[in-house]
C-alpha cells in the first residue's frame, strides 16, 4: 500500500490494510487506539468513509452504530477489568471535532490515574501523553488487543 494508513483509516480498514483493526462489526470496525496511555483505548470507525456525523446515517444504521459502540465499550470494560484490578469504568464519546469521519472513542478509566486527571475528560491530559513513544501502540499491547477482540467475539453479533 502506498502512503500511511493513518491518512485514510476507514478506507484502509475496508481494504484490510489498517493494522489497528481488531474486529469487523455490523456498522464499522473496532480498532485499538494508536496511543495507549489508558490501556485499552479503542475506537469504533464507521464503515462508510463519507459519513461525517451520526445524523448522516439512516436511522437503522445509526442505531446499529450506537449498538456497536455499546458492544465495543462492554468488550473494553470486560478486558480491562480482567487485566487490571484498578479498572474503574468506560467513557464513550462521539466528538467529531477533528477527524472528518464518524467515529466513537472508548476510554477505559483507572484508579491509578493522576488525581488531577481522574475526574476530568481524557482530552485534558497533558499533550505529551498523546505523543510520548512509551504510550504508542506496539507489541506490548498484543495481549490487551487479543483480550478485547475475544470479548467482542463472546458478546457475539448484535441481534
Amino acid at each position: 500500500m502506498a502512503g500511511d494508513w493513518r491518512t485514510d483509516r476507514v478506507g484502509t480498514a475496508l481494504k484490510g490494510e489498517n493494522p489497528t483493526v481488531m474486529r469487523r462489526l455490523t456498522s464499522g470496525f473496532a480498532v485499538i487506539g494508536d496511543v495507549q496511555f489508558l490501556p485499552g483505548y479503542s475506537v469504533l470507525l464507521v464503515d462508510e468513509p463519507d459519513v461525517q456525523r451520526l445524523s448522516d446515517l439512516p436511522r437503522t444504521k445509526r442505531l446499529s452504530f450506537l449498538s456497536d459502540m455499546d458492544r465495543l465499550g462492554e468488550a473494553v470494560e470486560r478486558a480491562c477489568r480482567r487485566l487490571d484490578p484498578a479498572f474503574r469504568r468506560v467513557n464513550l464519546e462521539i466528538l467529531g471535532n477533528t477527524d472528518p469521519f464518524l467515529h466513537a472513542h472508548v476510554w477505559p478509566r483507572f484508579e491509578w490515574e493522576p488525581a488531577d486527571a481522574v475526574g476530568r475528560p481524557v482530552w485534558l491530559y497533558p499533550r505529551e501523553r498523546w505523543s510520548d513513544e512509551q504510550f504508542g501502540l506496539g507489541p506490548q499491547h498484543d495481549v490487551l488487543r487479543e483480550t478485547i477482540g475475544n470479548e467482542l467475539d463472546q458478546l457475539g453479533p448484535v441481534a
